[in-house]
């Protein structure tokens, strides 16, 4: 009786724990980091406004409005057949077959081992280089357009991206997952598609968001190859006024952008994952 009672007395007698210190280094310097970029921002506004100019506003605005609509389209429709691509290709990394298991790695292995911009160059002016060979094949309407090229670059590169996070997701459900869904006699086909998949695609939520974000953001190297999206506006108004805050209000409306996915992110996971807050 009395060894039961002192163990709980022993422990009302611990010292309190130490009260947090209230201004560490580590805090100072977050304090100074957040003030350095507060008075950046404050000093690109300040600059912007004494900068403007309506008449830049007027004859380029609109050119940057079509270039902004060409690099949500770009991005929008290689992120769905992306999507569309990754789903075989992270299947076959799955797979038990070690020839399919080669081909995914090897394609996932390339497509991310190398640059967006040297991948675009070699579909846009490689393949262009066999001219006569993609006319006999009747592909060369396709291969002579920038805009497809760079479509199908954009979603080569993401497809992998894309499959490496949806392979990842589906290792992450647990294998009781299937288990419980054998004993409880469902295919294999069935439990896929209505119990791992789910989970594992609300795992894959936040990496699929900063792949758009990284897309969005490589998305102008295409100005490289003729293709007049937000930046290749950008450089040509800039080409033609040699006015710096051309780029400026380009970075600014990037910056919006990627503020703007991220947010409707976050809503979206919040709205995915409210059964699981505690």
């Amino acid at each position: 009786m009395n060894a039961n009672t002192a163990a709980p007395a022993t422990e009302a007698m611990l010292p309190p724990p130490a009260l947090p210190r209230p201004w560490t280094r580590t805090r100072v310097a977050g304090y100074v980091i957040v003030g350095l970029w507060l008075a950046l921002f404050i000093g690109l506004a300040i600059y912007l406004y004494n900068a403007w100019r309506i008449d830049l506003f007027e004859t380029y605005g609109p050119r940057y409005w079509s270039g902004l609509k060409t690099t949500l389209t770009l991005v929008a429709i290689s992120s769905l057949l992306g999507a569309l691509v990754s789903i075989p290709v992270a299947m076959a990394g799955l797979s038990k077959n070690r020839f399919w298991r080669a081909i995914s790695h090897g394609y996932v292995y390339f497509f991310r081992g190398t640059p967006l911009l040297a991948q675009t160059f070699l579909i846009y002016y490689g393949l262009g280089s066999f001219r006569p060979q993609l006319q006999e094949l009747g592909l060369w309407f396709f291969f002579r357009d920038a805009w497809n090229c760079a479509v199908l670059a954009f979603t080569l590169n993401t497809a992998a991206y894309q499959a490496e996070i949806l392979r990842g997701a589906i290792k992450s459900v647990s294998v009781g997952q299937w288990e419980g869904a054998a004993a409880l006699g469902l295919s294999k086909r069935i439990t896929f598609w209505k119990i791992i998949l789910p989970q594992a695609l609300i795992v894959a939520l936040r990496p699929y968001g900063n792949e758009l974000i990284l897309l969005l953001k490589g998305s102008a190297i295409v100005a490289i190859i003729t293709i007049y999206d937000l930046m290749g506006e950008t450089r040509r108004a800039y080409a033609r006024t040699f006015d710096f805050q051309t780029y400026l209000w380009a970075a600014v409306i990037y910056f919006v952008i990627v503020e703007l996915i991220r947010n409707l992110w976050d809503l979206i996971e919040r709205r995915l994952t409210r059964h699981l807050a505690r």
